[in-house]
């Protein structure tokens, strides 16, 4: 988006150049031109930025109007009002409400119209926006224009680049009108609402360079006819609702550089003609209900950086020519069903900085091949039945910023080579890794992220944990910690940096009370979630949990906790789930925090509380209270006096 809003602000000010050396010899303006700007201005309600202040009818359009350019006689030619344009000093962005004149459809010389990126530009693109016979560019993206496209844009068979997208247009796309664009280079018109079939007589805009229609809903299957559009570079259709199979014919685009066809229902194989992309860079599959196998013939795509094909149903072997695409960053695989062992070739991408072949069904050993990538950064192979026993040495070899090996059957004590790499984000979780924390994890000082989950840790918290001063995620759930938590939020930070987002500590034995300034922690500043429940920790709930204005999820089930529920909760204003049952709460439900905003998921039961349940606008379900012998009122029964 960012790239093609910079490439029109270059074009305009070209344009801009240009139509200087035409209005310094031009005729007074039109009137009839005249007449349809003065119209589109009177039906513009608000125009903060003054880009049409300009233009009043005791001046010459072509003369003194910002953003209007004649030519020899006269005829305007030129109408540039975007949104976001380049000023003396810097750009600006900014906005304009109202809605389209028809009268605009009177320039019969038009050429060039770009009401892009005004935000509040409303209602229907006009019927007689077809009478602009010489429009060769037509830009009205990123408005909030409604209806459909046209039938009357047939008539516009000049144009060489239309953008409609990101506004609320509907509807099909009018078969009539693409078999007119044969001049067309680059057509946009994502981020949508268009729907029905893609029209066969796509293949008569032979000069396409960039065809753009993510984020619709189109059906169906993708025609044939696609393979027909020889000068295509860029093509999206991502994010609709074509189903069938991938076509033969695309296979045919050789200049093609850019494929996206993520986020649809494709089914079918993929295409063996895919090799006939020879200037692919980047391949996206994703999202769909892709089968079969990966073509050995994908290894004939040499100028390839990015493949990401995860989040479908392909089944076999990974082909080892992958291992011949020396161009490759990028390798998404995830959340497939492939079988057999990771090709030893992939140790030849030496430019590859990530991959990912998580939730599949790899076995065997890593090949150590691996370790001669020194670009490498990220790899996951989290959820693979691999059976490794233990990390291998050599991966201290790597560079990684990220390491996943969830759930691959690792046992023993964490290696203490981690504590001299630079990982940011360490996801172990799932694993058969015992032993204590060591206090070498607060060496780790670049992480991020941290999931040692579902594993048999059983030690205190280190005080060097306090030197991890970037960490912001935490899961150590369902291990056999226990002892206190202040070396958690006691933490250091590197501001902007290292304060918690999501802390998770269930299912240990942490038995010393919650602290009761946890609230005033620095670190906790910008806390969203708190998962505490199914630890021994026995005293209250500190009131100064309502200071933590972020927090959005506080589960404290089975924890022990006595005392009342604090009103002060009902600070924490963007909480959405209070979990604390299976405590021995007392006293009444603070009606302030069961009045919560944005609360959805709240449970009290299996507790001591009594009194009436406070009114309440959340859909709260009566298991929620149940066990709370002393409860009374909606949605239990009516309390007794």
């Amino acid at each position: 988006m960012e790239t093609c809003s910079l490439s029109k602000i270059f074009l305009h000010i070209f344009h801009l150049f240009f139509f200087v050396y035409l209005v310094s010899k031009s005729r007074a303006c039109h009137s009839v031109d005249k007449e349809a700007l003065l119209d589109f201005k009177y039906k513009i309600t608000s125009d903060p930025s003054k880009l049409l202040h300009t233009w009043t009818p005791q001046t010459d359009c072509c003369q003194t109007w910002d953003g209007i350019s004649c030519d020899a006689s006269g005829r305007v030619v030129n109408v540039t009002r975007p949104g976001l344009f380049s000023d003396i000093d810097s750009p600006v962005d900014t906005s304009m409400t109202g809605t389209l004149s028809p009268f605009l459809g009177n320039l019969s010389f038009l050429e060039f119209l770009d009401l892009s990126n005004l935000k509040d530009l409303k209602g229907q693109i006009p019927l007689e926006f077809g009478k602009l016979s010489r429009l060769i560019y037509l830009f009205l993206d990123s408005n909030r224009l409604t209806g459909s496209i046209p039938v009357t844009f047939w008539y516009l068979s000049q144009l060489k680049k239309l953008y409609l997208s990101n506004n609320h247009i509907s509807g099909p796309v009018p078969s009539t009108v693409f078999e007119r664009f044969t001049l067309i280079s680059e057509l946009g018109l994502s981020g949508n609402q268009l729907s029905g079939l893609v029209p066969f007589s796509i293949g008569k805009m032979v000069s396409l360079i960039k065809l753009d229609f993510r984020g619709n809903n189109f059906s169906g299957s993708i025609p044939e006819s696609i393979g027909e559009l020889k000068n295509l570079v860029y093509l999206d259709l991502s994010e609709n609702q074509f189903s069938g199979a991938i076509p033969n014919s695309l296979g045919s685009l050789a200049k093609l550089v850019e494929l996206y066809l993520n986020g649809n229902q494709l089914t079918g194989t993929i295409p063996s003609s895919i090799t006939g992309l020879s200037s692919l860079t980047f391949l996206r599959l994703s999202e769909n209900k892709l089968t079969g196998s990966i073509p050995p013939g994908i290894g004939n795509l040499p100028r390839i950086r990015s493949l990401v094909f995860e989040n479908n149903k392909f089944t076999g072997m990974l082909p080892a020519t992958i291992g011949y695409l020396s161009n490759l960053t990028d390798i998404y695989f995830s959340n497939n069903q492939f079988t057999g062992k990771i090709p030893p070739s992939f140790g030849n991408l030496n430019n590859l900085q990530t991959l990912d072949l998580s939730r599949n069904q790899f076995s065997g050993q890593i090949p150590y091949q691996i370790s001669k990538l020194q670009y490498l950064q990220n790899l996951d192979l989290s959820l693979n039945p691999l059976g490794l026993e233990s990390i291998p040495d050599w991966f201290q070899k790597l560079k990684l910023f990220q390491l996943s090996l969830g759930k691959t059957g690792i046992k023993g004590h964490l290696p203490n080579w981690l504590a001299s790499t630079s990982i940011s984000t360490l996801d172990l979780s799932n694993n058969a890794l015992t032993g204590k924390l060591p206090s070498w994890i607060g060496n780790m000082t670049n992480l991020s992220f941290l999931n040692l989950s579902n594993n048999g840790f059983h030690s205190s918290i280190p005080d060097e944990f306090r030197n991890l001063s970037l960490l912001m995620d935490l899961d150590l759930h369902s291990n056999k910690l226990s002892g206190n938590l202040k070396p958690i939020f006691s933490k250091t930070f590197q501001f902007p940096l290292g304060f918690y987002n999501s802390i998770d500590l269930s299912y240990n034995m942490f038995s010393e009370p919650i602290d009761d300034d946890i609230g005033d922690k620095p670190v906790m500043a910008s806390v969203v979630s708190l998962i505490f429940s199914h630890n021994p920790l026995r005293g209250h709930i500190p009131k100064y949990l309502g200071n933590l204005s972020r927090l959005e999820v506080i589960k404290l089930v089975e924890n022990g906790l006595s005392g009342k529920i604090p009103l002060e909760i009902g600070n924490a204003k963007s909480l959405t789930t209070i979990f604390l049952s299976n405590n021995n709460l007392s006293g009444t439900i603070p009606g302030q925090v069961l009045n919560l905003k944005y609360l959805q998921n709240f449970d009290v039961s299996r507790n001591r509380l009594s009194g009436k349940i406070p009114p309440h606008k959340a859909t709260i379900p009566v298991s929620a209270f149940l066990g709370n012998p002393g409860l009374c009122g909606a949605p239990l029964p009516p309390c007794k006096h």
